[in-house]
């Protein structure tokens, strides 16, 4: 073997040689610090989000192929790239060459708007595109599944994708048997098509064409490489790491008895995520370079041989060949793998796993173990010793000595069996979000007749999910054998099952209830499943399933997506150059999908720059007894550790907040995730490494106060309480005919932007002037607080905000407090200071959206009026009623009305948002279609709901709304802008520009923004509340107004002549070419002693009405179809504002429905990343969404008439809380259960099915509260 070897791939075409590799380097930091190409971005570093997606190509010297795929570059070991070529997201094009038309298209089709995410769907797309030029919706949907967006709600990005598809407008959806092309329940009423709306947002015809000659070559150097057979064994080792590389099976087998211990890594999508989350090390990695006899596919007369290496995808496209030329009775095991095949994981990760790793793996929830398991597949081993077969069976799977690999052992291949006639596999699985996400539970099946009596020979069963291995239940499918298919063993098999899958109340994973009830649910689906095809096999012998029954044998798959949008064309009166109302592309567009946008971590590296990093607390509620640093400072790298000795008196009271909080914690601990020490190094390695070596003793405190309900108790409470009153409360409840109490709980939501906190800051070196480089939405406090921590003036410390990869809230307070510490060690060591956090790390230190609890008693007349209600809201939030269609109209404002704090409101575009509506959805029609669908189909419910919004923009008082700006023309015409507002994805800065476009009246073109800085526009108040765009425009306004009101003699002289005319002429009489611009806020007051006031500015008002579907067996939904109708005043940009609609939209649907917050009893919260908290993915938005915008009615005194958009839209997604709330209430009606259900938020999976109550629900056992500790609570 060959020590010390040389790494030799390509990235983007280029040659890269690597003499001394680190095995522990991924190629994503790789390509970001060593190649800089930091258009590949660093989401969460567990191949969960797809923001680092990058393109491999591969060429095969037997096939003679090149296999294109997408893969996570945060997984991908550097070493296992050796004659690979890297396609990144530059090297697909760029502004300083040509764009590529998926760069062009995606920004044109405004699919971006933070565009932290867009370079991984970009690359995404782009191998698709590599290995199908014109896709079906299908294979776009599938190859988008393992990327995430926080900002667009996806379907801006799927309509880009779609112009590259080959098929009609159609939506290909046949939901309620209508297409979208056939008028009536599922059709639109058509719009009146004048030249006042619009329904498209960009012009198809200019896109650039797609031409697959034009792409990167595969470099031919590679593929004489692979042809040539002389390649020997590589190792490349680190003082830490071995890394092997055998080329043939012989050295293969020779590297597992040297090392028998090492893992043998193909793909590192489980030895890598636990490696980085586990902390679990490797001193050697055995890793097999395309050795043949790992990647055949043989068929034999029994079934199919498949090689260990052979990738998850690859292993999809041999099934699906197999499955379309063999006999169905062949292939039950192989359509039941494929199913699961279709849903596991994301793309790249399916294109990176091995099968034989999959396998070896065993994680307790693989999708696939249960099906081999059950379908008597066999594994085919391999050592000096010579070849072994062993069943995958129940053995192997718990890795019981005698039934496993030896240590020198590696599994070649693995033999699954045809199945037979009268032989029948299932697969089922239900997880929180349909794909791309872990199963709660799954399953595979089999049953097997021998002949067509029905009598059972043998049966399979294993789950996945409901213990530390996969299950097999094998004592009660031997007790059911010789027995008929039939209720009555239904029922036996039940019980026998429950009674042997047995699950402890405490059991890792929670959802204890909801996996024993899917345990016997999936039996019952199975049950159903093969009594159809029994029936459909002899007709005389086997009844047919109630007609009813038949809705449970169906997935809720949801298909592809097709939406339509409508808003109001410009004024025809405009200029023709003046931008305001136009659907202009966001400023930022291509650069986003090109990777040349800058975000605060793709700054290059400064002159001996440092590395700074946190350590938290691990306990709730503590004293900190001791922290002891000496091991971790004297680890090689380790500058310097802070801890709140460092940082005396420093408390985190500024600007508008109160709250007082120490930088760093030195005595006692009030969560889980609070900065107790700051690791400082020259490298985020080893300030890593240094971190997890700071040993911190504690000492737990009583009570431990977690849920809202422990605070109400023990009388927890921040600030004065609130109260609001509008008349009399306890006379009006006298006076109802009936009264209703109960209470709600809204579970809270992370903000999971994609950019996690991200700062640097430099020290000029004199007069204690420090720059800070910081993804934040209020730089003002950065600098505040910065300025305090360094005890120097704020005129010393300049933020400066390019843009910020997402927020939501979420860069407000926290990043100050993280900015201040990395200024503080920047200043004590006179060295520049980068501090990112991992994903992880920022959920845990950062915070969120609330969780509330609201108690209500409402007083109600018989026909549905609302005279009373009395709320208790908690934790900064309000209640919902559960009230129907005809409650919400007689209860909704009036045109001329006052809120409850005494506002007066003209309500009359809430009225008409509603009614728009009801019509554009065709709520009638379609309400009469789900009833009927609901009385056909016992285990499917459908619902559809439709709910009113009223939100208020304001934001608290007249200060707290001042905005300034600042415009510069210069000599040759052209302009530059800047404000106090932050770019984070809604398109601010584009809509400034059009601003100044208009006043000036000058091409978009001659007018340039370069950031925010606290250098140009001083004392800024935080972005966020959705005013930024508003009271930002109005200062931007008001500048641009000054210099024309300068400049009137001088464009009067030469009303033909050019800005550079004019600006060299205001030159030459000396008159100022730069203004400043201000708003002082709009009008803002509430006293909370009479409750009354005007708290608001305007009002945001709007509609929406979801349809879904339920899977009363499972829990799973789909959401089917949503209508939106806003009112969002004169729209500055209607691309960017139904942008914000959508985006907002779905992440609301993501907060109501499958994001869930999950922690310890001790307070430690489980779900830090995408493995374990999902949002919504494309396979989540609705099949069909319907947008417009109400047209303008009224001038208001804000910008142009326009209003905020931003939050408004996330209460919308209630919506669809609301619909799935409707189909609970037919199923539980029709199954005679008691009303009214007390649902809360967020209604997952596990609520779901866990509300619509039957034989199953009824017949699992159930542990008393108190005789079990939980996995997890409900904070």
């Amino acid at each position: 073997m060959e020590g010390g070897a040389e790494l030799l791939f390509y990235v983007n075409g280029r040659k890269v040689i690597e003499k001394n590799v680190d095995p522990e380097t991924m190629l994503l930091p790789y390509l970001r610090k060593k190649l800089r190409l930091t258009g590949t971005k660093y989401g969460c570093g567990g191949g969960g989000c797809g923001a680092c997606t990058v393109m491999i190509s591969r060429y095969n010297p037997i096939t003679k192929k090149i296999r294109h795929y997408p893969a996570n570059a945060c997984l991908t070991p550097i070493c296992s790239l050796y004659g690979a070529a890297i396609t990144t997201v530059e090297g697909i094009g760029s502004t300083k060459t040509r764009i590529h038309p998926v760069q062009e298209r995606i920004a044109k089709c405004h699919g971006t708007q933070c565009g932290f995410c867009t370079p991984g769907m970009v690359m995404s797309m782009y191998t698709l595109l590599r290995n199908h030029p014109e896709p079906t919706l299908s294979q776009l949907n599938d190859a988008l599944g393992g990327n995430l967006c926080r900002c667009t709600g996806y379907r801006p990005i799927i309509d880009a994708c779609k112009t590259f598809c080959k098929t009609s407008g159609c939506c290909q959806s046949k939901e309620n048997g209508v297409c979208c092309l056939d008028q009536g329940i599922n059709g639109l009423p058509e719009f009146e098509e004048g030249n006042e709306t619009s329904l498209k947002l960009f012009s198809e015809e200019e896109f650039l064409p797609l031409d697959p000659t034009q792409e990167l070559i595969f470099p031919p150097e590679l593929m004489t490489m692979a042809e040539k057979k002389t390649q020997k064994t590589r190792i490349f080792g680190s003082d830490r790491m071995t890394w092997i590389s055998p080329v043939t099976l012989k050295e293969l087998l020779e590297a597992k008895v040297k090392y028998p211990q090492a893992p043998v890594v193909m793909g590192n999508t489980s030895v890598g995520p636990d490696m980085k989350f586990k902390g679990i090390f490797h001193p050697v990695i055995i890793s097999p370079d395309r050795i043949e006899e790992l990647s055949v596919v043989n068929y034999t007369d029994n079934g199919l041989t498949v090689g260990a290496a052979v990738s998850l995808a690859e292993m999809k496209d041999i099934l699906s060949n197999v499955t379309r030329k063999l006999p169905e009775e062949k292939t039950q095991m192989y359509h039941a793998l494929l199913k699961h095949l279709g849903t596991l994981a994301g793309p790249q990760i399916r294109n990176m796993a091995s099968l034989g790793g999959h396998i070896v793996s065993r994680h307790p929830d693989s999708d696939l173990n249960p099906l081999l398991a059950v379908g008597n597949c066999t594994l085919n081993l391999l050592s000096k010793e010579g070849k072994r077969q062993i069943p995958l069976n129940e053995q192997f799977l718990r890795k019981c000595p005698s039934a496993d690999l030896k240590p020198e052992e590696i599994l070649i291949s693995v033999n699954i069996p045809y199945s037979k006639k009268w032989e029948f596999v299932s697969a089922f699985r239900q997880a929180q979000r349909q794909q791309n996400a872990l199963a709660i539970v799954n399953s595979g099946m089999r049953v097997c007749f021998g002949k067509g009596d029905g009598i059972i020979r043998e049966l399979s069963i294993a789950y996945g999910g409901v213990g530390p291995t996969t299950i097999l239940a094998k004592n009660s499918c031997q007790k059911l054998i010789g027995r008929p298919w039939n209720e009555e063993m239904l029922d036996a098999a039940c019980r026998l099952i429950l009674d042997e899958v047995s699950l402890p109340g405490s059991a890792p994973g929670g959802k204890v209830e909801f996996k024993r009830t899917l345990i016997i649910s999936f039996l019952f689906k199975f049950y159903l499943e093969v009594s159809q095809i029994l029936k459909e096999m002899d007709p005389v012998h086997y009844p047919s399933l109630a007609s009813k029954y038949e809705s449970a044998l169906e997935d809720l798959r949801s298909r592809h997506c097709w939406s339509t949008l409508k808003y109001q064309n410009a004024d025809l009166k405009q200029l023709s150059q003046d931008p305001i109302g136009h659907p202009i592309m966001h400023l930022s567009g291509i650069k986003h999908a090109t990777g040349e946008a800058i975000y605060c971590d793709d700054m290059p590296v400064v002159d001996r720059e440092l590395f700074l990093t946190f350590v938290t607390s691990s306990r709730a509620r503590a004293k900190i007894v001791s922290i002891d640093l000496s091991e971790a400072l004297s680890l090689p790298g380790v500058v310097d550790i802070l801890t709140g000795e460092h940082l005396p008196g420093i408390t985190t009271n500024f600007g508008f907040l109160t709250d007082t909080e120490q930088l760093l914690s030195t005595d006692e601990v009030s969560c889980v995730g609070q900065l107790i020490c700051a690791v400082i190094a020259d490298s985020e390695v080893q300030a890593r490494r240094a971190a997890q070596r700071v040993k911190i003793v504690y000492r737990d405190l009583e009570p431990l106060i977690l849920t809202i309900e422990e605070a109400i108790q023990n009388k927890s409470f921040f600030e004065p309480e609130r109260k609001l009153e509008y008349g009399n409360v306890d006379e009006a409840f006298k006076m109802v005919d009936q009264i209703l109490e109960g209470e709600i709980h809204m579970g809270g939501q992370e903000h999971f932007y994609m950019e996690t906190q991200s700062m640097l800051v430099v020290p000029k070196g004199e007069d204690q002037e420090i720059d800070v480089y910081v993804s934040t939405q209020f730089p003002k406090y950065i600098q505040d607080i910065t300025a305090a921590v360094l005890k120097v003036a704020a005129n010393k410390v300049m933020c400066h905000v390019k843009r910020v990869g997402g927020a939501f809230g979420g860069k407000v307070t926290k990043t100050g407090v993280l900015a201040a510490i990395t200024a503080f060690a920047a200043n004590k060591h006179g060295r520049p200071v980068r501090c990112i956090l991992e994903r992880g790390e920022d959920i845990l230190i950062t915070g969120g959206r609330h969780p509330y609890l609201g108690k209500y008693k409402v007083g109600f007349m018989n026909d549905g009026r609302i005279l009373a209600l009395d709320m208790e809201h908690y934790n900064n939030a309000g209640a919902f009623l559960d009230e129907s269609l005809f409650v919400r109209t007689v209860n909704m404002y009036k045109e001329i009305d006052q809120t409850p704090y005494k506002q007066e409101i003209n309500a009359k575009n809430l009225i008409q948002c509603w009614k728009e509506c009801m019509a554009t959805s065709s709520y009638t029609l379609r309400k009469a279609a789900v009833e009927k669908f609901n009385s056909e189909n016992y285990w499917k419910k459908k619902g559809l709901a439709m709910v009113p919004l009223k939100f208020p923009v304001g934001v608290g008082s007249v200060a707290a709304g001042q905005a300034a700006a600042l415009v510069h023309i210069y000599l040759d015409g052209s302009v530059l802008v800047t404000h106090g507002g932050i770019e984070m994805g809604q398109g601010v800065h584009t809509k400034m520009i059009q601003v100044v476009s208009r006043e000036l009246r000058m091409p978009l073109s001659s007018i340039h923004l370069r950031g925010t800085s606290t250098e140009t526009i001083p004392n800024t108040n935080p972005s966020g509340g959705s005013v930024v765009a508003d009271l930002n425009g109005l200062a931007v306004k008001d500048a641009c107004q000054t210099l024309l009101k300068r400049l009137e003699p001088i464009i009067s002289k030469n009303p033909r002549g050019t800005w550079k005319d004019w600006a060299q002429a205001a030159f030459n009489e000396s008159i100022s070419l730069s203004a400043t611009g201000y708003f002082r806020g709009y009008e803002s007051n509430i006293n909370w002693e009479t409750g009354e006031g005007h708290p608001f500015e305007y009002f945001v008002y709007g509609a929406a009405c979801s349809e879904v579907e339920i899977d009363c067996l499972t829990g799973a939904h789909k959401n089917i179809r949503t209508d939106i109708v806003m009112d969002v005043g004169y729209s500055i940009n209607p691309a960017l504002d139904i942008g914000q609609i959508e985006g907002a939209f779905i992440q609301g649907m993501g907060l109501y429905t499958i994001e869930e917050l999950n922690y310890s009893p001790q307070g430690v919260l489980y779900t830090r990343g995408p493995n374990q908290y999902k949002i919504p993915a494309i396979c989540d938005i609705p099949m069909e969404l319907h947008i417009s915008l109400l047209p303008p009615s009224e001038n208001s005194n804000t910008l142009y008439s326009s209003k905020g958009l931003g939050e408004s839209g996330i209460f919308l997604g209630c919506s669809v809380l609301f619909a799935i709330h409707d189909a609970i209430s037919a199923a539980r009606q029709e199954r005679g259960l008691p009303g009214p259900l007390r649902l809360n938020s967020p209604l997952t999976p596990e609520k779901i099915r866990m509300a619509c109550e039957d034989k199953f629900t009824k017949m699992i056992p159930r542990d008393e509260p108190g005789s079990y500790v939980p996995w997890s609570i409900p904070i």
